[in-house]
């Protein structure tokens, strides 16, 4: 299956220098795959005149004029309708690509995608879903940035979400559902998280109840529920707390002789804990919700290995008809609520 996908090349932090060689990473690592580079011609051009003949047959640069800059107002694509972000999200609408990845700035990419690409029956916003890792494998989290300010029913339809997401690639009929929350028991949180959970408890899905920070990373529900906001800052927190770790047991290594002899027998062990820790493997977030075809936000800050990752999800869930399968997932579950009502 030949799977192309749309680069954003302008987007994020680094821009080109860190987008374009991940892409080209890419493309060597998947002879079947196809790449649209999207961006300023004048930009990309000099970043893939080296790569060999067999590899610029895969690639093709689509000229945008325009970039989203990552501190402006999600409101500012409608005046730059030739960014790098929304062209490349039309080559995705127009089917020229199966999926489309970007760096750039969260809210322009959830505007965009929202009118672009669409969302499913029911579904308001698309939601920023990741697989976090946890001590029993991974767990599925959303919303982690793209929504902030949320009702108690986009709590719900994001259950809804990550239940379809866990159900398709996970073959998991019946996924559990846990709400984040600063206490388990039913008298704690705000308003919204009380609200969300009467839905949640009221609906077919396999709802666990309330969990806490702690229970995200051991892995006691398939999927976490949150708004964007708190799911941004739990994402941060945790990246965060990786690299502490990782700094603290560089510093103990070389902390005197003995300790550096000691490093040095561990090194494959340290080699090992450092490629399970490096947040830059887990990169690549899916939007949710979409129709119309496959979006991934990369971090802006993402590095070329990172950014890489991200293509790679991206192409995953394209060669896993993520899209298709969860519109199935959908339909079953839209006639299982018939029947029970």
């Amino acid at each position: 299956m030949k799977i192309t996908i749309a680069v954003d090349c302008m987007g994020g932090d680094h821009g080109p220098v860190v987008t374009v060689p991940a892409a080209l990473a890419f493309l060597k690592k998947h002879p079947d795959a196809e790449a649209i580079l999207v961006g300023r011609e004048e930009a990309l051009v000099p970043l893939v005149k080296d790569a060999h003949a067999g590899l610029k047959s895969r690639l093709h640069i689509h000229n945008a004029t325009q970039v989203v800059e990552m501190d402006e107002p999600p409101t500012s694509v409608r005046a730059k309708r030739d960014s790098s972000m929304r062209v490349a999200l039309l080559l995705v609408k127009d089917g020229k690509a199966q999926a489309a990845v970007s760096a750039g700035n969260t809210g322009a990419l959830v505007m965009i995608s929202r009118f672009a690409l669409k969302t499913f029956p029911g579904i308001d916003r698309p939601a920023i879903c990741f697989a976090l890792p946890t001590i029993k494998g991974h767990t599925y989290a959303l919303d982690l940035g793209g929504n902030v300010d949320c009702t108690p029913e986009h709590l719900f339809q994001f259950g809804v979400m990550g239940t379809l997401l866990a159900s398709a690639l996970d073959h998991n009929e019946r996924p559990t559902v846990g709400l984040l929350n600063v206490g388990t028991e039913e008298i704690k949180g705000n308003e919204l998280t009380r609200r969300a959970a009467e839905l949640l408890r009221a609906s077919n899905l396999n709802y666990y109840g309330y969990i806490e920070g702690d229970d995200i990373f051991k892995g006691t529900t398939d999927v976490v529920v949150c708004d964007g906001f708190v799911g941004n800052v739990a994402l941060k927190t945790s990246e965060g707390l990786g690299k502490m770790l990782a700094t603290f047991l560089r510093q103990e290594v070389r902390s005197g002789p003995l300790s550096m002899l000691m490093g040095l027998l561990a090194l494959p062990v340290l080699r090992r804990f450092k490629h399970r820790a490096n947040p830059g493997r887990y990169n690549g977030a899916v939007l949710l919700g979409l129709r119309g075809g496959v979006v991934l936000k990369s971090h802006g800050s993402a590095d070329t290995y990172a950014f890489e990752q991200a293509l790679i999800r991206a192409a995953d869930a394209v060669g896993n008809n993520l899209i298709q399968r969860i519109r199935d997932r959908m339909e079953t579950m839209m006639a299982s609520n018939g029947e029970n009502a």
